[in-house]
């Protein structure tokens, strides 16, 4: 799923899959299993995965695309093309935030590609851009008490 969490604008070629390779994007699951990592996977009714979203923490010796502090989880979700804009995305994202705000964190972050169309589910929820990095923004959603 990390690899369909990279943006790919339409009609624009999927890279490789080396680009899992790359440090920034290797940093996203390497050493899956750290405290506050947590990962829901949407299947479909065969038991095949069809989507995931994940959240993690990392600080600055280890962050990644969207890093905002070490007590924000930073954010990653994926869907299998065929089954974007069925609503599965928002299910598994509000489902998420749901979690990580019971589980005591004061809000999330995430990066996105202002080009995908995944930055209107973000917005709908409530996430607000608070930086750019290269091309992608820096959003976050702050949980009120």
């Amino acid at each position: 799923m990390l690899y369909q969490a990279i943006f790919i604008p339409d009609g624009e070629p999927r890279p490789s899959r080396d680009i899992l390779k790359e440090p920034n994007v290797q940093q996203s699951l390497k050493g899956w299993g750290r405290k506050g990592d947590t990962a829901l996977i949407a299947i479909d009714a065969s038991n095949n995965p069809i989507g995931a979203v994940w959240v993690r923490l990392f600080d600055e010796n280890n962050s990644t695309y969207g890093y905002i502090d070490s007590q924000t989880p930073l954010l990653g979700m994926a869907l299998l093309p065929e089954y974007r804009g069925k609503g599965i995305g928002t299910a598994l994202l509000g489902e998420m935030l749901r979690i990580t705000k019971e589980a005591g964190f004061g809000a999330v972050s995430l990066s996105v590609d202002p080009n995908n169309p995944a930055l209107k589910l973000y917005n709908r929820l409530g996430f607000k851009k608070i930086g750019v990095d290269g091309t992608s923004w820096n959003m976050i959603v702050e949980f009120n008490e």
